[in-house]
């Protein structure tokens, strides 16, 4: 069977505090998109996985992981998996965990294990702070560490989105080592009813990564020179995007490009 694990981007993030635990709490609007990767799973012999596309620079692929923790609580049986990746690694956009969430959703079909979207979530969030969100997959105000997740009323249908992804990694450790939490001054969920135009959400991450990589900020400036109503990194990095109300005709060298009509 196939399945299409989307992305999301960051409308607004704010670092909250720091935990005992060494993470870190945060709160950020997550917004699906339709940048897929395609996941293929089968029944076989035995279990396998292989990729194309973009290459997964670790071993310990997230897509194994899932199947490894269905696996001990349910004893189902081997699968050969096949994922093509598109959606860029080390750039903010919830790639790995999405392989992740549909991972186990899509074993939860194949052998009719008949688990409710809640039992999936906290499967997930074993998995991940992120992969909790991808399996409602829907606008969702995060806080915690990401795993809390509320929906939220937000139609961005008509508005046209730019992801540009150049040829950078941020690590989250890395994105994480210069962050100084603080209180948020906006409420997100307040802010958000605005009009896109008049959002003043930020990434805090932007503090600490647009220092190291100068060519993130010339990237959040050419889209805003472009015209578009709301510029963002999102998450940890290093993708940049764009809301606009019309489609942006942009280029840029050396750089991945995603565009959608929201």
């Amino acid at each position: 069977m196939l399945f299409f694990p989307n992305a999301k981007i960051n409308i607004g993030l704010n670092i909250t505090s720091k935990r005992a635990d060494g993470y870190h709490n945060l709160e950020s609007i997550f917004y699906p998109i339709a940048w897929r990767d395609i996941l293929e799973i089968i029944p076989s012999k035995q279990l396998s996985f292989d990729s194309s596309g973009l290459s997964i620079p670790c071993q310990g692929n997230l897509c194994l992981k899932a199947y490894e923790f269905m696996k001990s609580h349910y004893g189902i049986a081997p699968v050969s998996m096949h994922l093509h990746k598109n959606i860029p690694i080390g750039a903010g956009l919830g790639g790995g965990s999405s392989d992740a969430a549909f991972t186990l959703m899509a074993l939860n079909t194949i052998f009719e294990l008949g688990l409710e979207k809640a039992e999936l979530k906290k499967m997930a969030a074993q998995l991940g702070a992120d992969c909790p969100f991808f399996i409602d997959n829907a606008p969702s105000l995060a806080s915690g560490i990401g795993e809390l997740l509320n929906p939220i009323d937000l139609d961005l249908s008509n508005y046209h989105l730019l992801v540009v992804k150049p040829n950078i990694f941020v690590s989250t450790a890395e994105a994480f080592s210069a962050i100084v939490p603080q209180t948020p001054s906006l409420s997100l969920e307040e802010e958000i009813k605005m009009p896109v135009e008049k959002w003043r959400l930020k990434n805090d991450f932007e503090d600490s990564i647009f220092p190291q990589y100068p060519e993130l900020l010339e990237i959040k400036k050419s889209l805003i020179q472009a015209g578009a109503l709301y510029a963002s990194m999102s998450g940890s990095g290093s993708s940049i995007y764009g809301i606009f109300s019309e489609k942006p005709q942009l280029e840029f060298d050396n750089c991945q490009l995603f565009h959608q009509v929201l």
